[in-house]
């Protein structure tokens, strides 16, 4: 096991109340793994890769309780300084959205090149030609005539290249990757996950995926994490999520989808109303409001996330051994 989470809680407290962004979430990953993360906006996804790194701004953010371990040490207990050799070296992230990730008063050069000197005891040299490795590794085309490009000068495909190429720059053991083909197109969408898959493989990285796109799922991950309200409600390997869901917002989730592997139905079928504010989550399952499935304990007990088959874990009232009984 490369990186293990157990009961990760960070909270952010607000003037209107206490927002539980992510809730007691658990999640282990191997090396050469894969593991996306789903949910809807506002499901804690995003939050759950900032705390890895304990990127959370305090106040109002705070990480109360949990152990992120990487290699056996839990990151969380490191001060600033040792934290500082970990993000971008160990762990790297590909943030959502390049043109605020990216400086733009900063050539593309100057910014991968500091990434490098940053951790690596190289000359500028040294570090300016691996830039130029990494921007031609990452289909960059005239890599070295770019280096001395800003942001504004590239296309949104090519700029979240240059943070991809950026974030592989120290070859990290584990890359997190928060919906990277946001906002652009599906060809250039397929590229980017192409050449991810491709740096995996080359590098043998762990990758955690962030997305709410099934289908960039079922191309990329070993395993799947569903979150709703900031919980985890089901945890299992990529078959199991596509063809045995034990969580009726799983569920829902793929009924929401295009399936090329079943019959066609007549139109998707959407979940009925909308996530719940995180400051006043509904007591018992968060997920009951939305439920069609719904019994009366769902109302006042919140489930447990329990094993109902090896390595598939589900929170619901409903689901057994035999897995979800409504189905």
């Amino acid at each position: 096991m490369l990186l293990g989470v157990n009961n990760l809680k960070t909270y952010f407290y607000i003037e209107c109340g206490v927002v539980k962004a992510v809730d007691g979430v658990s999640f282990s990953l191997d090396r050469g793994e894969t593991l996306a993360i789903v949910g809807e906006s506002g499901s804690g996804k995003s939050v759950t890769a900032l705390s890895l790194l304990n990127l959370i701004s305090t106040p109002p953010g705070k990480i109360l309780e949990g152990e992120v371990l990487l290699e056996g040490e839990n990151i969380l207990e490191f001060s600033e300084k040792s934290l500082q050799t970990i993000r971008g070296n160990k762990i790297a992230m590909i943030f959502q959205d390049p043109t605020t990730s990216l400086n733009p008063v900063f050539t593309i050069g100057n910014q991968v090149t500091e990434t490098i000197l940053t951790h690596q005891n190289i000359s500028k040299k040294e570090a300016r030609e691996k830039t130029v490795k990494l921007l031609k590794m990452v289909g960059i085309p005239n890599a070295r005539g770019r280096l001395y490009d800003y942001p504004h000068q590239f296309s949104g495909g090519m700029r979240q290249r240059v943070m991809i190429a950026m974030a592989l720059s120290c070859e990290p053991d584990i890359l997190i990757a928060d919906e990277p083909t946001t906002a652009l197109d599906v060809t250039t969408q397929a590229q980017i996950l192409e050449l991810i898959s491709g740096l995996q493989k080359e590098l043998n990285s762990a990758i955690i995926l962030i997305t709410h796109d099934f289908g960039i799922v079922a191309g990329l991950a070993d395993r799947v994490l569903v979150m709703y309200a900031g919980k985890a409600v089901e945890y299992a390997d990529v078959d199991a999520i596509y063809y045995r869901p034990c969580h009726p917002y799983t569920l829902g989730l793929m009924k929401s989808v295009t399936r090329l592997d079943e019959p066609r139905r007549e139109k998707l079928q959407s979940i009925k109303g909308s996530p719940p504010s995180l400051i006043d989550v509904p007591p018992g399952c968060s997920f009951h409001p939305r439920c069609e499935f719904a019994i009366d304990v769902c109302r006042k007990k919140i489930p447990k996330l329990i094993e109902i088959e090896p390595g598939h874990f589900s929170a619901c009232h409903r689901v057994g051994k035999g897995g979800l009984e409504v189905i």
